[in-house]
């Protein structure tokens, strides 16, 4: 913050091995922090067939640390993030719906056990290579999104508490990917050229159906267009979000003119609902209705407000009404009917570059805020 005097401060950065953790440290050390690493090993694999690369994140994050000369702690949080993210996933996966790994491990990990750990190592601050900024306001610390908007962050960091933000840093806020990797570079790191992980958090990228199945009990059903036509079998409706294309089996049927995507699930009657075409109207839904909101400054003060919302990472900004409830529910209606609003996802409440907040989304709905039904009697 704004506030802190670096050349009196301690901050323990987050290291994850990626060029972005390592140049948050550089960038700390430069401004005069006192700065230290700090490796957190967070998934176990049980099988042989590891695609976890824990072992050579760390000795790329052992490389950042020699180089700037700062020591490097480690700590294992395998099991709180089996019981707090992982275990609430399966549970979401098992009920039909879309769960966001990467929201609730920066919540119970990076921003919860993390920062306590950090603390009890004697850091006045954390950090971690966000691509978010974090303000001071009236309210206390407020979260914005980064600058660089293909990499902006924040939507995923929604959950984190205010105090917990108070105490982070996010020096890549006001800076672009590619500068961050020529300052990696020009630092001597070996990582600068490193892929960007794209895959689900601490656990790497892998064939996600498949590691799913060791966990979560394969129901197959039979797959159905919204009239009620037979058209194939899915493998169990754990295993298909709302909106996907790829993996259906139905390609290049009779009298098909494009592809198919999932548009809802038939829990009580196991049955993967579908329709054809990108823009079919059984794809879009004008509302929502969400889990009670985590608001990072305290609600808004009106029961309804406007303000722009994103249902998922990367996406536009979109204009909606929102109406709170007496249980911190949210109804939320666009202005413009949204493609694939999925259950289990959040949606993320902003005005201008500032992040409010969000809650996870229960059911898209119609204008009246009523389930809307794309099912139909088989």
């Amino acid at each position: 913050m704004s506030d802190v005097d670096p050349r009196k401060s301690t901050v323990i950065v987050g290291l994850s091995g990626g060029v972005d953790s390592a140049v948050t440290a550089l960038l700390l050390q430069q401004q005069g922090y006192r700065v230290e690493g700090l490796f957190m090993r967070n998934w176990e694999d049980d099988d042989s067939d590891t695609h976890c690369t824990a072992e050579a994140d760390l000795a790329d994050a052992a490389q950042v640390c020699e180089t700037l000369n700062i020591p490097l702690h480690q700590v294992n949080f395998a099991a709180r993030y089996k019981q707090q993210v992982f275990d609430d996933c399966l549970r979401e996966f098992a009920a039909g719906r879309t769960p966001n790994p990467d929201v609730l491990c920066n919540r119970e990990i990076k921003f919860n056990a993390f920062l306590d750990h950090a603390l009890r190592l004697g850091a006045d601050l954390v950090a971690t290579g966000h691509y978010a900024r974090i303000r001071r306001g009236p309210d206390g610390a407020e979260l914005h999104r980064g600058l660089d908007a293909r990499k902006d962050q924040s939507y995923f960091l929604h959950l984190v508490r205010e105090d917990a933000l108070a105490r982070t840093l996010f020096p890549l806020g006001e800076l672009e990917k590619t500068v961050v990797r020529r300052m990696a570079e020009d630092a001597g790191f070996d990582n600068f050229e490193k892929k960007d992980s794209t895959g689900i958090c601490f656990i790497g990228e892998r064939d996600f159906a498949d590691f799913l199945s060791r966990y979560v009990q394969a129901e197959p059903g039979i797959i159905a267009t919204v009239d009620g036509h037979v058209v194939g079998e899915h493998r169990g409706l754990s295993f298909y979000t709302l909106g996907q294309r790829q993996g259906l089996g139905i390609g290049g049927r009779p009298g098909s003119s494009g592809p198919w995507y999932v548009v809802d699930k038939d829990m009580p009657g196991n049955r993967l609902i579908v329709a054809e075409g990108h823009q079919h109207p059984a794809l879009f839904a004008p509302a929502l209705q969400t889990e009670p909101v985590s608001w990072i400054n305290g609600p808004p003060a009106e029961t309804t407000f406007r303000c722009s919302a994103q249902i998922r990472y990367r996406q536009p900004a979109q204009a909606c009404t929102v109406t709170q409830d007496a249980d911190g529910c949210c109804g939320v209606r666009f202005d413009t009917p949204q493609r694939a609003i999925t259950p289990g996802q959040s949606v993320v409440f902003y005005r201008d570059s500032r992040c409010l907040g969000g809650g996870i989304i229960v059911t898209p709905t119609d204008t009246a805020g009523q389930q809307r039904e794309h099912t139909t009697q088989a």
